[in-house]
């Protein structure tokens, strides 16, 4: 009887169909089935024009018409005078947005978690989300509001205290943009951004707490030896995530705030793109600069996710 059992027990599994699968969850396809269109239609789809950068495009041939150079465009970006500027600013503001934004969105959560009342904690849970829903327009206008250099609230309260100037223009200053950008960038999303977290910790049994307090943990041991490792993996995911848009700098809100005066530091690959690539007409070489900017993204990624495995046994697949 023993024998029959281990025999069974190594016996091959048989494989499913893939017809048996969606006959049985037809419903999970179901649900998934607009999700997976809008991938395939609005992410793979536009992946046919990715050929402009390896083809000499001519509006009378259309995309596929085009003589084909090759990386003659690719060459052309590497050897022009902006492929050291562009990559030095995406990745200045890059640095800077994931250094200072990726931490911010962590404390808020463990601070909200923190709050007892149920009352107060949806209160300051809403408060924060809501900067999220701003457009940029609307963002950059405010900015513009605030940081005038005559009138702007914000800059005559810096001025005051003495942080800046008193003719400085925070949004024509260089030196200005970058923390602009990224302070900005951290109010409008730290909220949304934390919602991620406080789902982590609500998961976390309440029994850690209960052992923590009965060693003696005060408020921040519980939060150094019990929430951080219940968040840890998620942590991990999302930075090799935001890895891997890590020259994807945001085109609307960068080219809005730029301007003659700054753009010595506000030309990014994605703002740089849209200049020569569409108000310039040179599409090929335009696609070829998005193109690079893609693949170094997803290296970027594939580093993150392998360092992430070895060293923490945690990755994407």
């Amino acid at each position: 009887m023993k024998q029959a059992s281990t025999a069974a027990a190594a016996a091959p599994r048989k494989r499913i169909s893939l017809w048996k699968t969606f006959a049985r969850d037809w419903q999970l396809w179901v649900m998934i089935l607009p999700a997976a269109l809008y991938i395939l239609i609005f992410c793979y789809g536009p992946m046919y024009g990715l050929q402009l950068a390896f083809r000499d495009y001519n509006f009378s041939k259309g995309i596929t018409g085009g003589d084909w150079v090759g990386f003659k465009y690719f060459i052309q970006y590497f050897q022009s005078p902006m492929f050291f500027p562009t990559i030095r600013d995406t990745f200045v503001i890059a640095f800077f947005s994931l250094i200072c934004g990726f931490p911010i969105p962590i404390i808020l959560a463990i601070a909200i978690n923190a709050v007892k009342g149920a009352r107060w904690k949806r209160t300051v849970q809403t408060v924060v989300y809501l900067p999220y829903f701003i457009s940029t327009v609307v963002l950059v206008a405010m900015l513009q509001i605030l940081l005038s250099p005559t009138t702007g609230v914000l800059s005559n309260a810096l001025r005051t205290v003495g942080l800046v100037g008193e003719k400085t223009n925070l949004l024509g200053d260089p030196s200005a943009f970058v923390p602009v950008y990224v302070i900005s960038g951290i109010w409008q999303s730290a909220g949304w951004n934390s919602i991620i977290f406080i789902a982590a910790l609500a998961a976390v049994d309440g029994q850690l707490y209960d052992a923590a307090k009965v060693d003696g943990a005060n408020r921040w041991q519980q939060v150094w030896h019990v929430e951080l490792p219940a968040i840890l993996p998620t942590i991990i995911i999302l930075l090799i995530m935001n890895m891997g848009g890590i020259l994807s700098v945001g085109f609307e809100k960068t080219y809005l705030m730029q301007n003659s005066m700054n753009k010595g530091v506000s030309e990014v690959i994605s703002t740089y793109v849209y200049n020569v690539g569409l108000k310039s007409s040179q599409f090929s070489f335009g696609s070829a600069v998005g193109l690079f900017n893609t693949v170094v993204n997803f290296v970027f990624l594939v580093l993150a996710n392998q360092i992430s495995r070895r060293v923490a046994n945690i990755s994407l697949v």
